[in-house]
């Protein structure tokens, strides 16, 4: 059961592994995926299908490289109530290898990751995937680095594809609400009439992630992705608690997110794993770059700010 079609996605796993290389306590993800089901979300992420030819998996944790038997063995018996997801990004995944078919997986659904400059790839991923009985939906990333004639032509080609919805990915966490409503129009337009449905990935390096979420939900857009305690890359992205709590209602609670918050996040964070809203990151959305920059700041403790901003605006 959805409400208005909505379906709330936790990336959790995969947008928080790119923080601590993917090395999650078995019990904590054996937790998450017991507080997604308790909270109502339609679908979880359980990290990337990584190639091990390009990524040494010495040096990342197993949900880099997610395997049908390492999610067996976090989920136990399936829940109904809840879909189980993987992201493939297109040139890092040996997917015609690594892929079984759906009948013999526990996941119901892959989701190609793309820049603007390899739709066509995408798109060869998608329809291999989907003949093997897959869902799969399409983030295009740094969507804010794109003109809108190039997302036109992207959004033309996917069309075309078996995918059931193309994410607004900001990475950068460069946009601002109306610019997001802008981007749904423009998604909207083109894929509804193919049937196709419009996501929204947001970064929260402007704190803007959860505000874009909703400009974009009020505007069509049934995908929402969320991270609890808005665990992810850099700035991290839109809060899940925020958002079940906007939802929240029938279909969706709260309450075990906060449960979880509690007992899982708040140690992970103060054991020195850092995620989150900074100035640095800050500057990096601002200035519509790539979060590098601020990372590396970040980890050095650099709180230069101004000359910071000075060198970003020259990039």
């Amino acid at each position: 059961m959805t409400v208005d079609g909505i379906k709330v996605f936790d990336a959790t796993l995969r947008d928080g592994g790119l923080v601590n290389d993917f090395y999650f306590d078995d019990q904590f993800v054996k937790a998450l995926y017991k507080a997604n089901i308790e909270a109502g979300i339609d679908y979880m992420e359980f990290g990337y299908r990584a190639s091990k030819k390009q990524f040494d998996p010495a040096k990342f944790g197993k949900w880099k490289f997610t395997s049908d038997e390492d999610v067996w063995a976090a989920i136990g018996e399936k829940d109904p109530r809840m879909k189980l997801s993987i992201m493939v990004d297109v040139g890092r995944t040996d997917f015609r290898e690594d892929i079984k078919p759906r009948n013999e997986s526990p996941i119901d659904l892959f989701r190609v990751a793309t820049y603007i400059d390899t739709i066509p790839e995408a798109c060869e991923m998608i329809n291999y995937i989907s003949g093997l009985g897959y869902e799969t939906t399409c983030n295009l990333m740094a969507i804010s680095k794109c003109t809108d004639e190039q997302i036109a032509q992207a959004l033309y080609q996917l069309a075309q594809t078996p995918a059931l919805a193309v994410y607004i990915v900001d990475s950068y966490g460069a946009l601002y609400p109306k610019q997001t409503r802008k981007l749904t129009r423009l998604f909207h337009n083109i894929l509804s009439p193919a049937g196709k449905e419009v996501g929204i990935h947001g970064h929260n390096n402007q704190q803007c992630a959860f505000a874009n979420t909703l400009e974009a939900k009020e505007l069509g857009a049934k995908w929402l992705d969320g991270t609890v305690y808005g665990m992810g890359r850099g700035a991290g992205n839109c809060h899940s608690e925020a958002l079940l709590g906007y939802l929240d209602g029938k279909k969706y609670h709260v309450e075990p997110i906060l449960n979880l918050i509690s007992e899982w996040m708040l140690p992970i964070k103060q054991s020195g794993i850092e995620w989150g809203y900074n100035t640095s990151y800050m500057l990096t959305g601002l200035t519509n770059q790539h979060p590098r920059t601020a990372i590396a700041a970040t980890k050095k403790k650099d709180t230069q700010f101004a000359e910071q901003l000075k060198f970003l605006s020259y990039q």
